[in-house]
């Protein structure tokens, strides 16, 4: 894969750009936006950025930051869950929690906010307590964020629970959107200012990239990931009636600066900031070493967007408007489906079968698929056929032997009640790592795993849960056509 972000120089002049902004207030309050780890769709459309580069560079900072993780007590109440990991929002603050610790961050608490009582909020904070864990609590403000005067009283962000912090730099995230980081930021403020304590504010959200034009392919790539939120990128007006320069920014902060600037007057006395752009420090759009490679790999990306919403649609998990917005992002960008290789590759492979075919992507551009078969899904034949190509094992070679699938289908289909007897990706990888024990090329196949990640995959029908949640351990950015196979449809008539 060629690279078009140079990471080493994103590390260094982030950090040193938040010691800025620290050294401006004081101390400051950064609302991390956006994923703090893993941040795949970043390593995707802006190819060499590694997915736990802001951990990474917070790493410089680690020995003067503190984090607070934010939940709304709405979520918890309502189980939402983060789509990409397949958990809920509450073991998802935990599990921040403990991947923070174990890097060797100070994680000083966990705050819920929007708390009206709500029972299963209640019952977290108790989990919370009993782990030893310090928790506060914020409270909904009526006319929020438009009552001003009632926000910067004893009786709006004054009823809150003072957050006590002890370090200069105070990082706030959250396991999603609409968590509540920037009302605990200022709601920060206005505490630290009643206490004496000079503290400023400032955002990090990787995408837009304000200094990238507007149409960029990796800004375009923001919305489409963002569909379902309704994001908009435009241009910054507040920073370009200032400065007389082109910025760009997303809606939403556009939208909240004037009441932002309120609360900060209210607060403060005076705005430190002009603009929305102003508040951010991201620095990633000046680390950007290849621009085109950065530019293809966000025309892809916005493809997979359309692919995944799409299937959403489908499956009824996602909006007709998100599909027609990822549709017109597609238009803007000149971009088709078949402009993803692995969509036609996979759809000539059933149209010559007759049965749902998975294609995968190799290094160098090299195409392998898998059909369909009494034996395996096509998904899991697909994959034992790129392994052997990545291994070099000639095709007709069985790594799995027949004798080892039976059971394996015997015990699906007579005691656990499927009624598909095909492996799936997971059980053929049980397999594959039992026979490695006795067949070499089993083991050679097994050991080519790790340089999966990165790849690219389509299937021709959209596959089973198990399925994609294992394309998705093994780093292999997954499409499908969003269709059910026609035996599915009936089995699921059926049931």
């Amino acid at each position: 894969m060629k690279t078009g972000f140079d990471s080493e120089k994103y590390r260094k002049l982030q950090s040193e750009h938040i010691r800025e902004r620290i050294r401006k207030f004081g101390k400051l309050y950064l609302e991390f936006g956006g994923k703090l780890f893993d941040d795949n769709h970043a390593s995707r459309v802006l190819p060499g950025f590694l997915p736990d580069n802001k951990l990474n560079m917070l790493e410089e900072l680690k020995e003067q930051a503190e984090i607070l993780i934010v939940i709304s007590a709405d979520a918890i109440e309502e189980n939402k869950s983060r789509s990409d990991l397949g958990i809920t929002y509450d073991e998802d603050a935990l599990r921040l929690k403990r991947a923070l610790e174990l890097r060797g961050f100070y994680v000083s608490s966990i705050v819920i906010t929007k708390y009206t009582g709500q029972s299963a909020a209640v019952k977290f904070r108790q989990r919370l307590e009993s782990l030893g864990i310090t928790s506060y609590v914020h409270y909904v403000i009526d006319g929020y964020p438009a009552n001003i005067p009632l926000i910067i009283s004893d009786d709006g962000y004054g009823k809150n629970d003072y957050v006590r912090t002890t370090r200069d730099l105070v990082v706030v995230t959250a396991p999603g959107p609409g968590s509540g980081k920037m009302a605990t930021c200022l709601s920060q403020l206005y505490h630290e200012n009643k206490h004496g304590i000079k503290a400023g504010y400032a955002k990090f959200e990787t995408f837009p990239v304000w200094n990238l034009p507007l149409k960029h392919p990796v800004n375009l790539a923001y919305e489409a990931a963002t569909a379902d939120l309704s994001d908009v990128n435009m241009i910054d007006p507040f920073h370009l009636e200032a400065y007389g320069e082109t910025t760009v920014n997303y809606n939403r902060d556009v939208e909240i600066f004037p009441v932002l600037r309120a609360i900060f007057e209210g607060i403060l006395g005076e705005c430190p900031y002009k603009s929305p752009t102003d508040m951010g420090v991201n620095m990633v759009g000046l680390a950007i070493s290849d621009d085109e490679v950065c530019q293809e790999a966000a025309r892809q990306e916005i493809i997979r967007r359309y692919f995944n919403t799409a299937c959403g649609v489908r499956k009824g998990t996602a909006l007709k408007e998100e599909l027609y917005k990822e549709e017109l992002l597609m238009k803007q960008t000149g971009l088709t489906p078949a402009m993803r290789p692995v969509v036609q590759a996979a759809l000539r492979r059933e149209e010559m079968t007759g049965h749902p075919a998975v294609a995968i992507s190799l290094p160098e551009g090299q195409l392998v698929t898998g059909k369909t078969s009494d034996l395996l899904g096509a998904s899991a034949a697909a994959l034992m056929n790129a392994l052997k190509v990545l291994a070099g094992i000639p095709h007709e070679v069985k790594l799995v032997s027949e004798d080892a699938i039976w059971p394996i289908q015997h015990l699906k289909t007579e005691f656990l009640g499927s009624q598909n007897p095909r492996l799936h990706t997971d059980e053929i990888l049980i397999a594959l790592s039992a026979s490695a024990s006795m067949n070499p090329s089993a083991k050679l196949a097994l050991s080519q795993l790790p340089n999966l990640k990165g790849m690219e995959a389509h299937s021709s029908v959209m596959l089973s849960q198990v399925d994609e949640n294992i394309f998705r351990r093994l780093g292999i950015n997954l499409t499908c056509t969003p269709t059910y196979e026609i035996k599915e449809k009936i089995n699921n008539i059926n049931n």
